[in-house]
């Protein structure tokens, strides 16, 4: 047609439909088979006791943890439509991984994984099971078992986690499994709080500028996370399966 438009009057016309230029949510994919089993986890959490789940989940934290950010137009009540959504790949820049865990009331521990990186040299199940379970995360559930009873354990669907010695481990300690379907970071309240302690780390007025000093201030960070920050995330779980209920298995704004 040969139309002599403007970026800004495509952009205006647009606009007055409800398109506007929006920031895109970087998020897992998501398989017809993956969303029919987050849809199942939900219905069967619906009448759930969340005061009794340890959620537990590793993080890199990143020497610059800073990232670009992608745009998309779409209306306001698209946020979490297919084509308007990135989905999220693995990184591997310079950075420290560590482990922690929390429940409804209660800050859990946060350990500093250590391995020699290299081929076989990543976090695998003896290293999973010598330095998290066998130390902090035995510690802790034998505590909060004594108040509570009843506790169960989440962890995602890592090779580390599923390993048979891994769950042998976990059986051999009486320690029961809370489900957790695959590739649903939404469904882990710890996510949120790994959002809190990079945010912190960022904030610091001197950025760290080695391992050691990076690893001193996720330490540190972590032991100002407060209790109410944590239960912030952890009370709103029964919000979160409507959520997923609502989205038939799909994305949520969590």
């Amino acid at each position: 047609m040969d139309l002599q438009l403007s970026t800004s009057s495509v952009a205006n016309t647009v606009g007055e439909d409800g398109y506007h230029q929006w920031v895109a949510h970087n998020v897992p994919l998501l398989s017809k088979l993956q969303k029919r089993k987050r849809k199942a986890w939900a219905v069967q959490r619906k009448y759930e006791d969340w005061s009794n789940v340890i959620w537990s989940d590793e993080c890199y934290v990143h020497m610059d943890d800073s990232w670009g950010r992608g745009f998309v137009m779409r209306r306001a009540d698209e946020i979490f439509e297919e084509d308007c959504l990135i989905p999220s790949f693995k990184q591997s820049p310079t950075r420290v991984m560590v482990w922690g865990c929390m429940m409804k009331g209660k800050k859990g521990p946060l350990v500093v994984l250590e391995y020699p990186g290299g081929r076989g040299g990543g976090m695998n199940a003896r290293r999973y099971q010598e330095q998290v379970l066998e130390g902090k995360l035995l510690e802790f559930y034998q505590e909060i078992d004594s108040e509570r009873g009843d506790i169960k354990f989440q962890h995602d669907g890592a090779p580390s986690h599923t390993a048979k010695s891994t769950k042998k481990w976990l059986s051999d300690h009486g320690i029961p499994l809370f489900p957790h379907p695959p590739s649903s970071p939404d469904l882990n309240p710890i996510e949120p709080v790994w959002h809190e302690l990079k945010h912190g780390v960022r904030a610091r007025p001197c950025h760290p500028t080695s391992v050691p000093s990076l690893i001193e201030a996720v330490k540190e960070v972590w032991e100002g996370i407060t209790v109410e920050t944590i239960d912030k995330y952890a009370g709103r779980m029964d919000e979160v399966v409507k959520a997923v209920l609502d989205a038939e298995g799909g994305h949520t704004r969590y």
